[in-house]
């Protein structure tokens, strides 16, 4: 991969980051929302240069980033995807799939672990090599542990900001379920990652062992 991709996409994010904080629904919710951004982007800048990411990792990364800039400026609970959907189709997603609640957030978790697995991946090969099935195990697990993490550290951010901001930082939506749904959602997504990835890689080991073997051969 050319050098100058994670540079292009990081050159479109952050335009659009700077777009998203002007004047965002929730300031200090925003604020919060984007401790993420803070600490994970040049984290992940770091890492790219020690682990060197796929391109789709990098594409994978980037698109996780755009949305949570999103969810940040309108706050999660509230992002307008109803009417953004009116708007251009005629008819709300909520109306079509009978929805009660702003998904937005849902959506969101179920791509963390879609979408951040595959850096995960690069990271724990090159730092923590697995055999068998720790292979698929282990990434899954890192995952896991991180969406329940961030679930605590949300709840005691709630529980400690109290009133409107730990309202909307939270973001249940009068669901006492959330929290579980949330880190089930990113557990289904970090599973699929997961079992594209190995596959993928699997795929490609194959094909260069036959590619070997048959220049072998053809030496012979």
């Amino acid at each position: 991969m050319s050098e100058r991709y994670p540079r292009i996409l990081l050159g479109v994010y952050l335009p659009w980051w700077t777009l998203l904080a002007i004047a965002p629904s929730y300031r200090e919710d925003w604020l919060l929302e984007n401790l993420l951004v803070f600490v994970g982007l040049p984290a992940l800048m770091l890492l790219h240069r020690h682990v060197r990411l796929s391109a789709g990792a990098c594409t994978a990364l980037f698109v996780f980033f755009v949305l949570h800039a999103i969810g940040a400026h309108y706050t999660y609970s509230e992002v307008p995807y109803d009417a953004w959907a009116q708007a251009l189709g005629g008819c709300s997603v909520s109306e079509v799939f009978g929805w009660q609640r702003n998904h937005y957030d849902r959506l969101v978790h179920f791509l963390y672990g879609l979408l951040v697995t595959p850096a995960a991946i690069a990271l724990l090969d090159r730092r923590a090599p697995q055999q068998g099935l720790w292979r698929w195990l282990l990434p899954w697990l890192f995952m896991v542990s991180h969406s329940t993490l961030y679930e605590i550290i949300e709840f005691a951010a709630a529980v400690t900001f109290g009133g409107d901001l730990g309202q909307a930082y939270v973001g249940t939506q009068g669901d006492v379920w959330d929290a579980q749904k949330d880190s089930a959602l990113a557990a289904i997504g970090a599973a699929v990652a997961v079992g594209w990835c190995r596959r993928a890689r699997n795929r490609v080991k194959r094909a260069w062992n036959a590619k070997d073997a048959k220049e072998v051969k053809d030496a012979k």
